[in-house]
């Protein structure tokens, strides 16, 4: 049985109003106006997973009648697996020239911003990591460990089965003097 999911991604129902289709949603989802705004940013937002086909219906009717135009995907569709090309080993995507772009350090890594949100980056001077070969050691290796240096020649060693030599109690303490002592009948 197949499972699916429902997603938005902010696109309207064709002659639907914006305000209306916001109100539609915020009484729909009981949801405050903060909430509405995030289904409007225009990422996809999976409103709803692990549906059954009759409530994926239900649920994508009921919000094309509200005015919003969802996604209804199959989650048990087979992903096609892509093969991703071997990164060039030449040098990096240089930045697009700009007016207020500065000279290129070398040890640098420059890249293109792709989108306006990625462009306040583009002047962030960061040092051009590479990727290290697959098995390779990420750590550098730790120095050898060196035996403290320790003088151990004031001590010796006693015979096997000989006594270490027990704790002596001190001597006992000397009587007190009774003879000023009397008894009485």
């Amino acid at each position: 049985m197949s499972r699916y999911e429902i997603a938005f991604s902010g696109q309207l129902v064709p002659g639907a109003q914006l305000d209306l289709v916001k109100a539609n949603l915020a009484k729909l989802f009981q949801a405050d106006a903060q909430r509405i705004t995030q289904l409007f940013s225009g990422r996809r937002i999976v409103i709803k997973n692990n549906l059954d086909a009759a409530s994926a219906e239900k649920y994508r009717v009921t919000l094309e009648r509200a005015g919003a135009r969802v996604e209804v995907v199959d989650m048990d569709m087979l992903i096609e697996e892509v093969e991703l090309a071997p990164p060039p080993s030449v040098e990096p995507v240089p930045a697009p020239a700009t007016p207020a772009a500065q000279p290129a350090r070398p040890g640098r890594l420059q890249v293109a911003p792709r989108d306006e949100y990625m462009a306040a980056f583009s002047e962030v001077d960061a040092p051009d990591f590479g990727i290290a070969p697959v098995g390779s050691d990420l750590q550098d290796a730790r120095p050898q460990a060196q035996a403290p240096s320790v003088d151990l020649s004031q001590f010796s060693l006693a015979p096997v089965g000989s006594d270490m030599g027990q704790a002596k109690a001190d001597p006992a303490a000397p009587p007190p003097d009774t003879s000023h002592l009397k008894l009485q009948e």
